[in-house]
């Protein structure tokens, strides 16, 4: 019985995490992915709140860039600062990025379309602080 109880709990911790759906203003399809926390940034201690959302392709979509720039604010807003941790040491500053399709983290490739915004964390709000 613990042997299988076991074997089940392995079994869960080696799957891949599952994309949680969230909402946005435009009303777009949007998965939460990950948070990446170990990789530095250019104001020091960065998180990296990765999401895909398969309507930001290039070709053949109603979702251009102005428009999935708010998601991506409301994204910093209501679902990355709800995150931080209370104690420090608090992120400096928050990026958020679309995908429109899973990509891993780091690698480029031309045929996936990806938009990133960045946000200083300040007064517990979102700032846009661009690259």
């Amino acid at each position: 019985m613990i042997r299988a109880a076991l074997t089940t709990l392995a079994v869960l911790a080696a799957a891949p995490c599952l994309a949680q759906p969230v909402e946005v203003p435009s009303g777009q399809q949007v998965e939460y992915v990950e948070v990446i926390r170990d990789a530095r940034g250019p104001r020091g201690l960065t998180w990296r709140f990765r999401f895909v959302a398969p309507a930001i392709k290039r070709k053949g979509t109603d979702e251009d860039f102005s428009r999935t720039a708010a998601d991506m604010d409301h994204l910093c807003a209501h679902f990355a600062l709800p995150r931080l941790p209370a104690l420090e040491p608090r992120p400096n500053q928050i990026i958020i990025s679309l995908s429109d399709r899973p990509v891993e983290f780091g690698t480029a490739n031309p045929e996936i379309t990806q938009f990133f915004e960045a946000y200083k964390v300040e007064a517990g709000t979102c700032i846009w602080d661009g690259f």
